[in-house]
């Protein structure tokens, strides 16, 4: 028998973990989310507390490391090519609850309205995680793919860092602003919050587990055959 042979390489597995993270962070982020929300805070016009998000605050993150480790180890074609896998992905996915719903229940079945209260909302916070994602993780991987070429391998934590606040704010800025009004979110105050807290938390918890980044990072390039050169864990300048 004759089969084919995959290639030798994590890149698929990575590309799977990237969109199922989408996937599942556009299903989550229909809940919205507040903490503190028995206390008041206000600095100004900026309402402070209590915080608001939605339910995908803890996992999103995931896609920014995941979409790093693309473009450094993998370069900008590869990275952009996983986005538009993404971006597909999200568009059947959005189809399919949309059929889901428009399906006749069954007489037995009761959960019709709260089946739609759920992920009725979801095919507009697709169309808010799509554009963020797809501007926020190209300008992501943009930016870290011109400072790598501009500098070569050294200061990796720079170009993690960069690149996720450019990207981060453009994919925060322009998701907060389509998806607020599906969560809830229906004053200025509460909108600022929404965005201030989102950038700010998924910036943070990048650089929190940036050492883990930098040795997934460094394994793939010691392990993908057809990376230039071995390198070595490397280590903040």
């Amino acid at each position: 028998m004759s089969y084919a042979e995959p290639p030798r390489s994590f890149y698929p597995i990575i590309t799977a973990l990237f969109t199922a993270t989408l996937i599942i962070s556009n299903v989550a982020a229909s809940k919205g989310v507040s903490f503190f929300g028995d206390q008041s805070l206000a600095l100004g016009p900026l309402q402070i507390l209590p915080l608001n998000t939605d339910g995908a605050f803890f996992l999103f993150p995931l896609a920014y490391v995941l979409g790093d480790v693309l473009s450094e180890v993998y370069g900008f074609r590869a990275a952009r090519r996983t986005v538009i896998t993404g971006f597909v992905t999200l568009l059947l996915a959005s189809a399919c609850f949309w059929i889901v719903i428009q399906l006749p229940a069954a007489s037995f079945y009761e959960n019709q309205a709260a089946l739609e209260s759920v992920i009725g909302v979801v095919p507009r916070l697709v169309l808010a995680g799509v554009i963020a994602y797809l501007v926020g993780q190209l300008l992501n991987s943009a930016v870290l793919v011109w400072i790598k070429n501009r500098y070569g391998e050294r200061r990796l934590w720079v170009r993690l860092i960069s690149s996720t606040v450019v990207g981060e704010f453009a994919d925060t800025l322009i998701f907060c602003s389509i998806a607020a009004g599906a969560i809830g979110i229906s004053t200025a105050a509460d909108f600022i919050n929404y965005v201030i807290v989102g950038f700010l938390w998924k910036t943070l918890v990048e650089v929190l587990v940036m050492p883990i980044t930098y040795r997934v990072i460094a394994i793939l390039k010691r392990r993908e055959p057809t990376y230039p050169e071995p390198a070595k864990v490397p280590t903040p300048a």
